[in-house]
C-alpha cells in the first residue's frame, strides 16, 4: 500500500484524467492507485488534472506541482481542450514541450498521452494536430500512450451523454491504456 513516502506518480491531465461526470472511485486515476497496489509496485499516485484545462493552464501551475508532489513519474494527458477551441497545434506543442521540460528535469519518467480532434476541425488541423504528440515524445525520447481514448472515442455506449467524456465503463479501458505503455517502465 502506497503511503506519503512511497514515490509518486503525478497525473497532469483535463477533464479525462479529473473524473469529469463520474464519482471518483470510479475514475481512471483511482483505478490506476488500485492496479499499482495490487501488483505490488508501492507508488502513491496523485491527481493534478482540471476540467476543462489547456496546456497553457497546465504549464503554468505544473512547476508548483512538481516542487509539492516531487514526482518520479509524470503522466501529462493535455490537449484536448486546446483542439476543441482551435488553438494553433504550433502553440500547444510549445507548452507540452515546455511540460515535458519541466517535468523531465529531475530523472523523473515522463509518459505522454496522444488525442485526437474530431474531423470536422478540418482534415490538415485533425493530421497536424494528431501527429504532434509522436513528435514530441520522439523529440524527447519520453514513452507515448498513442491515442488515450482507444477502444472508446467513436463507442457511444462508453461515453456520458455529452459524447466527449469517457463514463464508468470506459474508466478500466483508460487504465488499459495507460497501463500498457506505463508497466514496462515499472518493470525497469
Amino acid at each position: 500500500m502506497a503511503s506519503e513516502s512511497s514515490p509518486t506518480l503525478l497525473v497532469v491531465g483535463d477533464s479525462l484524467s479529473a473524473g469529469l461526470g463520474l464519482e471518483q472511485e470510479d475514475s481512471w486515476v483511482v483505478l490506476l492507485q488500485e492496479q499499482l497496489d495490487n501488483k505490488g509496485y508501492g507508488y502513491r499516485v496523485v491527481n493534478a488534472s482540471i476540467s476543462g484545462d489547456t496546456t497553457g493552464n497546465g504549464l503554468r501551475r505544473l512547476p508548483r506541482a512538481l516542487d509539492i508532489h516531487q514526482p518520479d513519474i509524470v503522466v501529462i494527458e493535455l490537449g484536448g481542450n486546446d483542439g476543441l477551441r482551435g488553438l494553433p497545434v504550433k502553440v500547444m506543442h510549445s507548452n507540452l514541450d515546455e511540460i515535458i521540460r519541466k517535468s523531465s528535469a529531475n530523472d523523473t519518467l515522463v509518459i505522454l498521452a496522444g488525442m485526437m480532434i474530431p474531423p470536422n476541425y478540418g482534415e490538415e488541423y485533425a493530421t497536424e494536430f494528431a501527429a504532434m504528440y509522436p513528435s514530441l515524445a520522439n523529440q524527447h525520447s519520453v514513452p507515448l500512450i498513442p491515442f488515450f481514448l482507444e477502444g472508446i472515442a467513436l463507442d457511444p455506449g462508453l461515453l456520458q451523454a455529452d459524447g466527449i467524456h469517457p463514463n464508468k465503463q470506459a474508466q478500466p479501458i483508460l487504465l488499459d491504456n495507460v497501463w500498457e505503455v506505463l508497466e514496462p517502465e515499472l518493470a525497469k
